[in-house]
């Protein structure tokens, strides 16, 4: 079965999450991770979002970039750029939702719209 990993351009551990939320609030343009910001605001997941993650019948799994590094390092290191979707199959990871689409996504809407629209074709 394919599922959706989302890898945020974020490192995992309560320290590294207390430096994120404080770069969202003192330089939010800067801040490196717009998927983290549209999932998860600054202190607390995403309402709409959540909603959607918790009642998609499509599997999920979020991977930090530490994380993800290391779960899938020797076959897919350095392909790809951060953050990003991918889509797990059998054999392969597949970009599902690209590091610049998700960079000018404005909100958690907008990526749940894309998210049912590129399942729906698959």
């Amino acid at each position: 079965m394919q599922k959706l990993l989302f890898v945020y351009n974020a490192n995992s551990g309560k320290m590294n999450g207390y430096i994120d939320a404080l770069h969202k609030v003192v330089s939010p343009k800067t801040y490196a991770c717009n998927l983290c910001d549209i999932t998860y605001g600054i202190f607390k997941e995403n309402k709409v979002w959540k909603r959607f993650r918790e009642t998609s019948e499509t599997p999920m799994e979020f991977l930090h970039l530490d994380e993800f590094k290391k779960k899938y390092a020797s076959k897919f290191g350095h392909k790809f750029t951060f953050p990003i979707v991918l889509l797990d199959t059998a054999n392969t990871l597949e970009i599902f939702i690209h590091t610049k689409e998700l960079n000018a996504m404005k909100n958690a809407d907008a990526l749940i719209q894309l998210i049912v629209e590129r399942m729906k074709s698959d």
